[in-house]
């Protein structure tokens, strides 16, 4: 990937939007061009925090184990989203696996760098502060919904939540094509792959959804959205 792509693509970031091109590069200068293929761990809970990444193009998944062993996802992040900050930041070990679910390339920023970066940019530190805080809303909307709603609901609410953090939408049409299991997706809406197997079908048959190999396409998203948020 040239320096020129690198430059675009770390301005689009929403916590570096406000740095010229020169400061931009300064970055890139300090950080590692990394590359991760599908199943690919880039962290592991529990290690200690020492950089953070952010997505140039693919995906990850970020994931914890419970007590009986099984996988919960608690977020999928996609080109432009960051993660890893809140180890440097406190200086606590990681808090969840990260895990590519596709073709990954990521910036990897050292710890100290990055905090550099916030004592002398007061911008960064406060879109980091929005950036945390949008996430914290979003975390507990998914516990409302999983804790409050029943299979339909919670199936839905992953789907949605899918949709705006990885769908492409075009014409009314939101297609999903890279988050690949049913089980993965049991894991996210904290449910079983038979319960994700039964409401995807029934979703089919309403014409709420269509399938195609792993890909899950909204045929109307707005009504969606109305029949389920």
């Amino acid at each position: 990937m040239e320096q020129k792509e690198l430059i675009q693509r770390l301005g689009e970031v929403s916590i570096f939007e406000t740095l010229t091109d020169d400061e931009l590069k300064s970055i890139i200068e300090r950080s590692q061009l990394l590359s991760y293929k599908k199943d690919d761990v880039v962290l592991f809970e529990s290690e200690l925090g020492n950089a953070l990444y952010i997505i140039l193009d693919g995906f990850v998944k970020i994931s914890r184990t419970n007590e009986d062993y099984k996988e919960v996802i608690l977020a999928i992040l996609a080109e432009r989203d960051f993660f890893g900050e809140m180890s440097v930041l406190d200086g606590a070990v990681r808090s969840a696996d990260a895990i590519a679910i596709s073709k990954v390339h990521a910036l990897k920023i050292a710890a100290e760098d990055f905090l550099d970066l916030l004592e002398k940019n007061p911008k960064i530190s406060l879109a980091l502060l929005r950036e945390m805080v949008s996430r914290l809303r979003k975390t507990d909307h998914q516990i409302k919904s999983i804790s409050l709603s029943d299979a339909i609901g919670k199936v839905a609410s992953v789907i949605l939540r899918l949709a705006n953090d990885v769908g492409r939408q075009r014409r009314g049409r939101v297609e999903i094509d890279n988050f690949a299991s049913q089980q993965e997706m049991a894991n996210y809406a904290a449910t079983s792959r038979e319960t994700i197997s039964r409401v995807l079908s029934m979703f089919e048959r309403d014409g709420l959804i269509e399938r195609d190999m792993n890909k899950i396409i909204i045929t109307d998203f707005e009504a969606f959205k109305q029949k389920f948020s």
